[in-house]
């Protein structure tokens, strides 16, 4: 059982880390993510660049994991899956997605919806290429999100694997590779005392320009 009593001590707490103002953000939110993320990595939070990432299935349920970004610029924020996945099978059925970074010790969120397209071949070949041999092995061998009979199976998978590419390069599964997400709406949300927390919004209008406004906490 759990009730609010039992965390009487947490809501007893106050965010007074940082403000978030219109008249210091950036006017650009790949700008402004782009500063948060950086003083996420150097506040030391393990896994700063992990975040939910929110798909909508066939049975019109959302869905929701936890991924890590692997790249981010002006054209999009990228993550890689196996395609056969959950969540490749849900991003097949609608594009549409929601991202939501938290970096609690900064009092810190970021939520983004936007648009995921599969990225091209050349820089999933190149990404996979960077990733550890027994993480590609682990791609090969992973049926993400198949029911299984065992551990065991699994690990059988990875042998028979890792000793199809002794001794040479481990390929990228055809079944495997990345994302490319195109926002189109931002939300920075910083923590603020008494609950009077700071929410920009930054949307594109109908000239594809960038706009901010505030929301109510």
């Amino acid at each position: 059982m759990y009730d609010y009593k039992a965390n009487i001590e947490q809501s007893r707490y106050d965010y007074n880390r940082s403000i978030l103002l219109e008249t210091s953000a950036e006017r650009n939110p790949f700008d402004q993510f782009g500063i948060w993320l950086k003083e996420a990595e150097d506040e030391g939070i393990k896994d700063y660049n992990a975040f939910s990432l929110s798909t909508i299935g066939a049975d019109g349920f959302p869905n929701a994991r936890i991924v890590l970004l692997r790249k981010f610029d002006r054209s999009g924020l990228t993550f890689f899956t196996n395609y056969t996945s959950a969540k490749g099978q849900q991003l097949d059925h609608s594009e549409k997605v929601c991202l939501n970074f938290y970096w609690n010790t900064l009092e810190r969120q970021v939520r983004i919806y936007g648009i995921a397209r599969r990225v091209s071949e050349e820089e999933s070949d190149a990404y996979f290429a960077t990733r550890p041999r027994e993480s590609q092995i682990a791609a090969w061998a992973s049926m993400q999100s198949m029911e299984m009979r065992s551990r065991e199976q699994l690990e059988e998978a990875v042998t028979h694997y890792t000793n199809q590419f002794a001794g040479k390069p481990v390929e990228r599964p055809p079944f495997w590779g990345g994302y490319s997400i195109v926002p189109h709406y931002f939300e920075f949300w910083q923590g603020r005392l008494s609950r009077l927390h700071d929410r920009l919004i930054y949307r594109v209008n109908q000239d594809f320009e960038w706009y901010i406004y505030r929301l109510a906490p």
